[in-house]
């Protein structure tokens, strides 16, 4: 497995990952990877075995995972905020033969070094399809994309990476902000720094007193993250000393301009951006932040192109999706990625909003569909409309009170995907050849 090879890249007492007072070094996490993976094979995880990994942010997280690579396992990777239910259907879809878990309250706040891990046998699961991690994202039918990478994809894309003007370089170190359950915290966070040797850097908490604190005790060179951490260090009433951060890039979700804007007045430089899909991995970036309000040239080796006023990707190696109902996305070697966008003149993609009920809170994608299909479950409820603004908000015909389907809602869905507010309305507007009027103005106008 490729894992091997990372840790060949820049073996010995190199930092790799950095939390207060602990510093990691590679040899110390290779030797902790190289015992979780003997504790795995235990359970009889092999070369071809397939394993569902909800563990939240964590130092176990990353030996977990990088174990049952270093074993030919296939790794199911599942965000850890999902309710037991939501982890249940995708088990039953995917059907791994081992489900591992943090044992104990894994609602992490923030970063954390170890949890006691889970493992139980799943007795219906089945072999791996080839694929080195299967992640999970929302779907326009309101059930979840299945997508499958393979390693040489993650390898490809880690050296990606590392041919982007502005990344972290050897003996440089990064703010891991971002999610690692997700593509760019994971592989442009964790992956690429072991590959470049780069230490990472972790905050005790997701506030901006936590984040500079890190920043400032351990000189960091850059900073990734979310829209949200740059809007929560754009409000920082005192900046501690910073002399070694030269960048900083936002990745998940593309950054409202005025929230760039702050941090660019507040810091002194533009933060960059990095765009891409869980489908594709990195498709744009621009590090220095210089191509706003586009969010910079495609990746080296990403063709792109615009269709009908949407981006596809090009994906010569084929569909990474593992179940039939997204096949629609991918057609003859090209990804649609559903976003609307133009190519400026300078050959920066420019992205122009999104084309279907995808949305993106907080940097974790929501399709509405799925919220509604959750609303629809419930034996009160005959219709639903779920729309995004500045928050998520449902229009429901029900013959239930607000706060029961809100409990409903909570039950079954992650905390991010729950509307904001919900409205029960004795109808829903319609157009005329009787379709469901999805116009956030149309809905409040029938509200009491």
């Amino acid at each position: 497995m490729f894992v091997d090879e990372l840790f060949a890249a820049h073996p010995g007492e190199l930092a790799y990952l950095i939390h207060e007072d602990l510093v990691i070094s590679r040899d110390q996490i290779s030797s902790a990877v190289a015992t979780e993976a003997a504790v795995f094979a235990g359970h009889g995880i092999g070369a071809g075995s397939t394993a569902m990994l909800q563990v939240p942010p964590s130092r176990t997280q990353i030996e977990a995972l990088l174990a049952l690579w270093l074993l030919g396992a296939q790794v199911m990777l599942v965000d850890h905020r999902l309710k037991a239910a939501e982890v249940e259907a995708l088990r039953a879809l995917c059907r791994p033969q081992v489900l591992i878990r943090a044992g104990g309250t894994a609602g992490a706040l923030g970063f954390r070094l170890g949890y006691e891990l889970v493992t139980t046998r799943c007795p219906d699961g089945r072999a791996a399809t080839g694929h080195a991690l299967v992640q999970f994202s929302s779907g326009s039918t309101g059930l979840p994309k299945v997508i499958g990478r393979s390693a040489a994809s993650l390898v490809a894309e880690i050296d990606r990476f590392g041919r982007i003007e502005g990344m972290p370089g050897w003996g440089e170190r990064v703010l891991l902000l971002s999610s690692t359950a997700h593509s760019f915290g994971l592989v442009a966070g964790l992956l690429h720094a072991l590959a470049a040797g780069v230490s990472v850097v972790f905050a005790k908490r997701s506030s901006a007193r936590d984040i500079l604190a890190a920043a400032s005790r351990h000189r960091v060179h850059a900073v990734f993250g979310a829209p949200f951490h740059y809007e929560l260090l754009s409000t920082a009433r005192d900046l501690p000393d910073l002399p070694l951060l030269r960048a900083a890039v936002s990745g998940g979700e593309i950054m409202p301009p005025e929230t760039a804007q702050r941090f660019a007045e507040r810091f002194g430089f533009a933060v960059g951006e990095s765009y891409g899909t869980t489908e594709t991995g990195v498709i744009a970036m621009d590090v220095s932040g210089s191509s706003r309000p586009a969010v910079g040239p495609p990746a080296p080796g990403v063709r792109v192109r615009i269709r009908d006023g949407e981006l596809d990707v090009e994906l010569p190696d084929g569909s990474p999706y593992l179940h039939s109902w997204s096949t629609d996305r991918f057609v003859d070697g090209w990804l649609r990625t559903r976003d609307r966008a133009e190519i400026d003149e300078t050959g920066a993609v420019r992205l122009r909003g999104r084309a279907d009920s995808l949305v993106v809170i907080g940097g974790l994608k929501l399709d509405l569909a799925e919220v509604e299909t959750v609303l629809c479950a419930h034996p009160l409820v005959s219709q639903a409309v779920v729309v995004h603004g500045d928050a998520t908000e449902a229009y429901v015909c029900a013959d239930a009170r607000p706060e029961d389907l809100l409990r409903w809602c909570r039950e079954r869905l992650a905390d991010y995907k729950v509307p904001r507010v919900l409205h029960v309305l004795p109808d829903l507007p319609r157009t005329s050849n009787g379709k469901l009027i999805r116009h956030r103005d149309a809905l409040v106008a029938r509200c009491p």
